[in-house]
């Protein structure tokens, strides 16, 4: 091969390298305020190198068994409701910023979603009309808007195990009215059951695997505890084709970290910005440079920036804590 040829090849090697990584999702999931949000809630975004939020307006559920989903609701917060979410996308669009609407519910007292169960055929179908409701508007929201995705729900393992052909049909029902891209976000121990992911574009995944159950777990602790989960991800991207996306990933600053990620138990002190630090660091190591990875979300990132985290936090924001700057370069790259 002459010189020429070789120095063509590791250029087209090197570019395609580069620009599939630019092409990655680096994304922060913005939470719903009870105000409008202006360049004052918007900047820090800039600031912190993400292309993508996720925008998450609510739809409420009484308990684990009530069909009935209500949203839009004046009770809400404003960044909660339709006329929010298209707000919070208009301010991000300005930017040059693209945003996934992931409208998602909520039980009351906090009860896991995945939990979601009627006990009729009858709750049942009052429950997926309600659902299709819901989602449905902001379907067409999303369209409005021009949202890049649109994730048509968010850890309902009962729902989608027990209802397959309802879901299957709310998919066709949604691109009719949605024309870009659809994923849906399934919990960390629920994505390998997910039946419908063939016709989604984005392996939707909320990435709290359990990875160690040490302290203050190293960069390569937490390399070494993806290793499991990681080869399982790639099997059901290998199965269905299709990238794989974390809709949710992140890590509290606290001891532990690591052992439940999930854990959103209001536990006061334990903070561990280090333990932090390592596992974001780490979850990039293992993902971001993989072609079958689209990217992810941050979980979570606050509006009013000035007033949320801080080095005495140890709940989920990287926000004023090493994190940030550490996400600010990994995004940059």
């Amino acid at each position: 091969m002459k010189f020429n040829q070789i120095f063509l090849l590791s250029f087209l090697i090197l570019f395609t390298s580069c620009n599939s990584q630019k092409r990655k999702i680096n994304g922060l999931s913005f939470v719903a305020s009870s105000e409008a949000i202006n360049d004052k809630h918007t900047t820090p975004v800039v600031k912190a190198s993400a292309n993508y939020v996720s925008l998450m307006p609510f739809g409420f559920i009484r308990d684990l068994a009530s069909p009935e989903v209500r949203y839009n609701s004046s009770r809400q917060w404003f960044g909660e409701t339709k006329k929010g979410v298209k707000q919070y996308a208009e301010s991000f669009k300005k930017l040059g910023i693209k945003f996934m609407i992931k409208p998602q519910i909520w039980v009351w007292r906090g009860e896991f979603t995945g939990y979601i169960e009627m006990k009729t055929e009858d709750e049942w179908k009052l429950l997926e009309s309600s659902y299709s409701k819901f989602i449905l508007e902001y379907a067409a929201a999303a369209e409005e808007v021009k949202a890049d995705i649109l994730c048509i729900g968010t850890e309902l393992e009962k729902f989608v195990m027990n209802r397959p052909e309802y879901w299957n049909s709310l998919i066709l029902k949604i691109k009719k009215v949605y024309s870009g891209k659809l994923t849906y976000a399934a919990n960390w121990d629920e994505f390998k059951r997910v039946p419908f992911w063939n016709q989604l574009d984005y392996i939707g995944v909320d990435a709290y695997f359990p990875l160690s159950e040490e302290k203050t777990p190293s960069v390569e602790a937490f390399e070494q505890g993806w290793k499991p989960h990681k080869a399982t991800i790639k099997e059901i991207h290998d199965k269905f084709d299709k990238p794989i996306l974390f809709t949710e990933f992140g890590y509290r600053s606290i001891n532990f970290t690591g052992k439940e990620p999930w854990s959103s138990h209001r536990v006061s002190g334990e903070v561990n910005l280090k333990a932090q630090e390592n596992a974001t660091q780490a979850i990039y190591n293992q993902f971001w440079k993989e072609d079958w990875f689209a990217g992810g979300f941050l979980w979570k990132w606050f509006h009013d920036h000035e007033k949320v985290g801080g080095e005495d936090n140890n709940r989920f924001t990287p926000q004023n804590k090493p994190t940030e700057k550490l996400i600010q370069k990994l995004y940059a790259q």
